[in-house]
């Protein structure tokens, strides 16, 4: 049975012909690439999140598994947390590409969400076996209390609504950015670079029952690569003029990742 809601009356969705309804009879069609979209706003999911470039850019990073340290260390977690069988959701997915290091893994329930088509899209291609939908972080589509275990990789964190799909013996991974993290990025962009403050969520409702740290170097010697890394960071916002051109210019980077992977269970 699906564990997917209905976005205008709450009531459970079945999938049928690709279509999926309720008994209300709103309906939400499956996309070609296997996804569908379950908005509740007048937003269509192209015009919010990365557009398609951007997209691409990360799932083409990603897929070269820079980040494989950090995807491993989820898998480990999912693996002890969870039995087989069990619902995962992989809350604010992107273009799936930990969702799909987990089913490669692992034998559970995959369920998948992003408020951006673009990278909803490419992570349906990928064709695991998950369900991926389009939806907002703030109203999620699913039945309360369906998800044994979530993971949920920077992005912002909305902790009733989490705390409302979580199964009262669930686990949510949530991962921030270490203290060196991405250093020698920012060697390269700013003057005077800094560290991370390692600040957790303001996660009420849960609590923190393991901190597991996640640290790597990487290299690379691509300048599509560094600036996809360059774009999945929220200094694509914010980089002085100096060290864009610097950026430009850089085609070899060695850098830490470091992550800090927070094991949080709902507050009795």
């Amino acid at each position: 049975m699906s564990i997917l809601i209905c976005p205008v009356c709450g009531e459970a969705l079945s999938c049928e012909n690709r279509i999926w309804r309720c008994v209300n009879r709103h309906c939400y069609d499956v996309a070609r690439e296997g996804y569908v979209n379950l908005l509740s706003s007048s937003r269509k999911g192209d015009a919010v999140g990365d557009n398609k470039d951007m997209a691409r850019s990360r799932r083409d990073f990603l897929n070269k598994g820079y980040y494989e340290p950090l995807a491993e260390a989820v898998a480990d977690c999912l693996s002890a947390y969870s039995a087989q069988g069990d619902t995962v959701l992989d809350i604010c997915c992107g273009e799936g590409w930990y969702t799909a290091y987990a089913c490669e893994r692992l034998s559970r329930s995959f369920y998948g969400f992003d408020l951006s088509k673009n990278m909803v899209r490419l992570a349906a291609k990928r064709k695991c076996p998950a369900e991926f939908f389009v939806a907002n972080i703030a109203s999620i589509p699913i039945r309360d209390k369906a998800v044994k275990t979530a993971f949920h990789l920077f992005a912002p964190f909305h902790a009733r609504e989490f705390g409302r799909v979580l199964a009262d013996d669930g686990v949510l991974l949530t991962a921030i950015p270490g203290r060196d993290h991405l250093f020698g990025l920012k060697e390269l962009l700013y003057d005077e670079p800094y560290l991370n403050d390692e600040k957790e969520p303001d996660a009420e409702g849960f609590r923190v029952a393991e901190r597991i740290r996640v640290r790597d170097e990487i290299t690379l010697t691509d300048r599509g690569d560094i600036s996809a890394l360059f774009q999945m960071t929220p200094y694509y916002y914010h980089t002085p003029t100096a060290g864009m051109n610097r950026l430009s210019e850089c085609d070899r980077l060695t850098t830490p990742i470091d992550f800090v992977l927070l094991v949080l269970k709902k507050e009795s």
